[in-house]
């Protein structure tokens, strides 16, 4: 579980809740109004599913789920079994990797390895990588479609709530005591659509995205290392090859797991 992710999304929507349980002296029944709700929630739901395909729409939750729940790879990790990889390989042969590929549990890692001992050339592993990388990069594209749709809709369905409410408001004119609560009303649905784009949608989207980054580096990370094996590099010049991907502290943390 990313705990980050389940921190902020608590405490932005406590700090919500407080704000307005304070800004209403407990009445927070005053921020409460079905119509308005019945508007924004449920006319950006539809409106987002009219524009995605229906198995897009309904692996919404699998997709929200991973922002969530999937534990982050860690690239330190993989370079180090990669220059295990290549310590067996340059004391035992390629052909000796056939042995690991079966306790490999990340399926582009185990596909490469297994070309490179198939014996497959160099610019056939290298084609394969990147053809898996971009169909990766693709499904993280659409992954990001169905949130990226609501925040886009939600404040604009919260508009047209508000106009209608201001058209309504605008017809009791001749009773000043219905105007206030008429304004109130015709509000509240711009501040759902802000709060279904700001605390939920919005947030996904950036968090998918982040996810998304993690993951190509791993898999750049993974393209080289199964190309440096192939090309025959020393255990040494690999993990100094691989090393580039990473930042400062990355390489620091991993120089410092090494000495101990």
């Amino acid at each position: 579980m990313d705990i980050g992710s389940v921190i902020g999304l608590v405490a932005a929507f406590g700090l919500l809740f407080y704000s307005l349980f304070s800004g209403a002296e407990g009445e927070i029944g005053a921020f409460i109004d079905i119509p308005s709700v019945a508007m924004v929630g449920l006319g950006t739901v539809f409106v987002t599913l009219l524009s995605v395909r229906l198995e897009r729409f309904l692996g919404f939750a699998k997709i929200a789920k991973k922002a969530f729940f999937n534990p982050s790879e860690k690239p330190t990790a993989l370079i180090k079994q990669l220059v295990q990889l290549a310590d067996v390989a340059r004391r035992e042969g390629i052909l000796s990797l056939q042995n690991s590929i079966g306790e490999i549990q990340d399926p582009f890692l185990s596909n490469g390895l297994q070309m490179v001992v198939d014996g497959t050339d160099a610019d056939t592993v290298k084609q394969v990588l990147d053809l898996e990388m971009d169909a990766i990069d693709q499904r993280h594209s659409e992954g990001k479609t169905v949130p990226d749709m609501m925040g886009k809709y939600a404040p604009a369905f919260g508009m047209v709530g508000t106009l209608i409410g201001l058209v309504v408001m605008l017809k009791n004119m001749d009773d000043p005591t219905k105007i206030g609560p008429g304004m109130a009303v015709a509000l509240l649905t711009t501040m759902y659509g802000a709060i279904i784009a700001n605390f939920f949608a919005l947030p996904l989207v950036d968090k998918l995205s982040a996810k998304h980054d993690e993951e190509m580096l791993y898999l750049e990370i993974a393209k080289a290392g199964i190309l440096g094996l192939q090309a025959g590099d020393n255990p040494r010049m690999l993990e100094m090859k691989l090393m580039v991907f990473l930042n400062p502290k990355q390489r620091a943390a991993a120089a410092a797991e090494a000495a101990a």
